[in-house]
C-alpha cells in the first residue's frame, strides 16, 4: 500500500477549474460559492495559516490584539508629506479569512447614492437595487428583542436583511457604560435616531451591528462562516502557508490569456495550472502588487521594477482611497469598566477571562457600538460648502486620467451641496483609549472619540517597489509594496483637512453634550484649551491622522478596455487579459460611507454569481 501523497502534491495533481489567489474575505466568498457547482473544483492559495483556534481573533472583546503579530502583513506607507512626514502602520490580515479576521468586527452599509455612483461611473449592475440580494445573501441576523430595540436603540427592518447567510450577525450582548447616553446626546444637537440604517440611508445615530455569533460569541469571519462549512468538499482545495509570486500569462495569437500562478510553499517553487479561470482576491494592497509582477501595469513602473510589460495599463495601483481617522481622548470617572483597563490590569484580564470562558458573559463581548453619521452640512452653513466646492473646480483636466479622475471628482463635489444628505463623517465612541499618540495615566480611565471622513478628495497609489532602478534585481512579492496615499496632498488633500478639523469641533461638542458629558472629566488630546476661544484643529489633525483600515480602488472597476482609466471591467475581468478577474475591495472605483467588511462580502456574492454566469454560458 503506498503512502498518501503530501499536501502540496496532492494539491498540484488536482485539475483545477479556477484558482482563486487569497483565501481572504472576499476570496473564500468566491471559493465557496464556486465549488457548489460539482462541475468546478477549485484550489485556493493562501499566504497565511488557518486560525480557528485563535482567542485573540475568536474573542470580541480581544479585537486589535493580533495586530502587528505573524498574522499581519505588517505592510507601512511611505512618509506622507500631509501628516508632516509620518509614516503610518497599515495592518492586512496574513491569515485564513484575511482582514476579516483582524477587524472590529463593525458591520454596516453604506448609503443608497454611494453604489448607485459606482452605476454612474459606467459600472451597469453595480447600483443599490442589484447589490442588495447579495447584502442579504452573506448575512445571518440574529434579531434583537423588543426590550433591546428600547433600551439599547437595537433597531432594524427586516426586509433588508438576511437570515440564512453565512456571516452571522447581531447588536451586542454587554454595552459600555456610554452607550446608554449616547442617543440622548446625539438628539440634543438635533441628530436624530435611524431605525432602519440598513435601507440605503446611514444619516443619523444608531446603534451598530456586529459579525458576532451570539450563542458561542465569537467573531464571523470568511474562514469560519464560508471556507469551514464546506471544507471537505473534495471540489475545493485549499493551500495555507503558499505565497503566490506571479500569475502566469500564455500569449496566444496576440492575446494574453492567464493559465495559472508561480508560487512558493515551504521554501521551494512551485507552478500551479487551471483550466478556466484565475481570480485575484488578494485585497486593495497585493492585488495590484500581483498584477504588476505578472506584468500588467505602468510601463514606468514595471521597468524600474525589472517586471517584462505585458499588459500596459496606468490605472494598476492607482486611484487609492482611505477613510482617514482621528482619535480625540477624554478622561472619564475611573469607576467605569473598559477593556483598556482588561490589558493593563492582568488580575482584571484573568476574571475577564474566566467569566468569558464559562459564561460568554463580560468585557470580553464588548465592541463599539455607538455611530453617527452625518453630513458636513448638519454643523456647516451652505455658504461654506460651496465656497469649499468652488475652490476644488480651480483646476481643470487636461489628459485623460485626469478626465476619469473629474468624473469622480464631479461626483463628490455634487455631496458638498446642502441638499445631499449623505455619511460625509463617521463619529463612533467608545471607552478606552484608542490612539496611538496619548498614553493613559495608571489608575484613570478613558474614552475615545473617533471621526473618520468618508468622502475623501486625496487619492494615492501602490506600487512594486523599483528595485532594477535602484538594486539592479527583479522585484519580488517579498519586497513590500509602495503605499503612499497622499493623505491631505494637493488641492483636494487641503479640502480633506479643512474638512476633518471643522468636523472635529463637532464630535468635541457631542461629548460635551448631556447625558453624555455626565461621565466626562475632561479632554486630554488634544489637551483643552481654557481661553475661551474657537478652537482650531487643523495642526492637530494633520499630526494625529491615522488610518481606518479601509483602502479600496487600486484595480478600479470600469471602462471597456485598456486606456480608458480602470482595471477591471464590470464583470471583474482584468482588461487586456483573458481568464483573469479581481474580486476584492481594490475594485471599488469611488470610497462609501461605510465600513468596508459588509460591502466586500456583497462583492464577493456577486463577483461569485457572475463567474458562475460565464462558465454555465460558457465564455469569461
Amino acid at each position: 500500500m503506498g503512502s498518501l501523497p503530501s499536501v502540496i502534491e496532492a494539491f498540484l495533481s488536482t485539475r483545477f477549474t479556477h484558482l482563486i489567489i487569497g483565501g481572504g474575505t472576499a476570496g473564500l466568498v468566491v471559493a465557496t460559492r464556486l465549488a457548489e457547482n460539482k462541475d468546478i473544483v477549485v484550489g485556493i492559495l493562501e499566504a497565511g495559516l488557518t486560525a480557528y483556534d485563535e482567542p485573540g481573533i475568536n474573542v470580541p472583546g480581544r479585537f486589535c490584539e493580533m495586530l502587528g503579530t505573524d498574522y499581519d502583513w505588517q505592510f507601512a506607507t511611505v512618509p506622507q508629506p500631509g501628516f508632516n512626514g509620518r509614516s503610518l502602520p497599515w495592518p492586512r490580515g496574513k491569515v485564513l479569512g484575511g482582514t476579516s479576521a483582524l477587524n472590529i468586527m463593525t458591520w454596516n452599509r453604506a448609503c443608497k447614492e454611494d453604489y448607485d455612483a459606482w452605476e454612474e461611473l459606467g459600472n451597469t449592475g453595480w447600483g443599490w437595487d442589484d447589490m442588495l440580494p447579495f447584502f442579504k445573501k452573506s448575512e445571518r441576523l440574529y434579531e434583537s428583542d423588543a426590550e433591546d430595540q428600547f433600551v439599547n436603540h437595537s433597531y432594524f427592518e427586516r426586509k433588508f436583511h438576511g437570515f440564512d447567510g453565512p456571516v452571522h450577525t447581531s447588536y451586542p450582548a454587554l454595552y459600555g457604560t456610554s452607550h446608554q447616553y449616547w442617543h440622548g446626546s446625539l438628539h440634543s444637537l438635533g441628530v436624530e435616531t435611524n431605525r432602519s440604517h440598513f435601507s440605503g440611508s446611514n444619516i443619523g445615530a444608531w446603534t451598530s451591528l456586529t459579525s458576532v455569533e451570539p450563542s458561542r460569541m465569537e467573531r464571523s469571519y470568511s474562514a469560519t462562516a464560508y471556507y469551514r462549512p464546506n471544507a471537505g468538499k473534495p471540489n475545493l482545495v485549499l493551500l495555507t502557508g503558499a505565497t503566490v509570486q506571479e500569475v502566469l500569462l500564455q500569449s496566444d495569437k496576440g492575446a494574453w490569456i492567464a493559465r495559472g500562478a508561480r508560487f512558493t510553499y515551504q521554501g521551494q517553487e512551485h507552478v500551479v495550472h487551471t483550466e478556466g479561470e484565475v481570480i485575484v482576491c488578494a485585497g486593495s494592497v497585493q492585488s495590484p502588487q500581483l498584477l504588476e509582477l505578472s506584468g500588467i501595469g505602468n510601463p514606468e513602473v514595471l521597468e524600474d521594477a525589472g517586471v517584462q510589460v505585458k499588459v500596459e495599463n496606468s490605472a494598476v495601483g492607482e486611484n487609492l482611497q482611505d477613510h482617514p481617522l482621528t482619535c480625540m481622548i477624554y478622561e472619564i470617572e475611573p469607576s467605569i469598566p473598559t477593556i483598556e483597563s482588561l490589558r493593563t490590569d492582568p488580575s482584571a484580564a484573568k476574571v475577564a477571562d474566566q467569566e468569558y470562558q464559562t459564561s460568554r458573559t463580560g468585557l470580553r463581548t464588548t465592541l463599539p457600538a455607538s455611530v453617527a453619521y452625518l453630513p458636513f452640512s448638519h454643523y456647516l452653513p451652505p455658504d461654506d460648502l460651496a465656497q469649499l466646492g468652488h475652490s476644488m473646480l480651480a483646476s481643470a483636466p487636461t489628459t485623460k486620467s485626469a478626465i476619469q479622475r473629474s468624473k469622480r471628482d464631479s461626483i463628490l463635489l455634487r455631496r458638498f451641496t446642502h441638499e445631499q444628505n449623505l455619511g460625509q463623517i463617521e463619529y463612533n465612541f467608545d471607552l478606552s483609549n484608542y490612539s496611538p499618540f496619548y498614553r493613559s495615566e495608571p489608575g484613570k480611565r478613558y474614552a475615545t472619540m473617533m471621526q473618520m471622513l468618508q468622502y475623501p478628495f486625496s487619492t494615492g497609489s501602490i506600487h512594486v517597489p523599483p528595485t532594477q532602478k535602484e538594486e539592479g534585481r527583479r522585484a519580488t512579492v517579498e519586497d513590500k509594496p509602495v503605499i503612499d496615499p497622499k493623505y491631505y496632498e494637493g488641492r483636494g488633500g487641503e479640502i480633506d483637512l479643512q474638512m476633518v478639523a471643522k468636523a472635529q469641533r463637532f464630535g468635541d461638542r457631542i461629548v460635551r453634550t448631556k447625558p453624555l458629558a455626565g461621565i466626562v472629566v475632561k479632554r486630554v488630546c488634544p489637551p483643552e484649551r481654557d481661553d475661551g476661544e474657537e478652537e482650531d484643529f487643523t495642526d492637530w489633525v494633520r499630526d494625529h491622522t491615522v488610518t481606518d483600515w479601509h483602502p479600496v480602488g487600486t484595480c478600479a472597476m470600469g471602462g471597456k478596455g485598456v486606456g480608458d482609466g480602470y482595471v477591471v471591467d464590470e464583470r471583474l475581468r482584468v482588461h487586456g487579459v483573458k481568464g483573469l478577474r479581481v474580486v476584492d475591495a481594490s475594485i471599488v472605483p469611488l470610497q462609501i460611507s461605510a465600513h468596508l467588511q459588509a460591502t466586500v462580502y456583497a462583492i464577493g456574492e456577486k463577483g461569485a454569481s457572475m463567474i458562475l454566469e460565464d462558465w454555465e454560458n460558457g465564455f469569461a
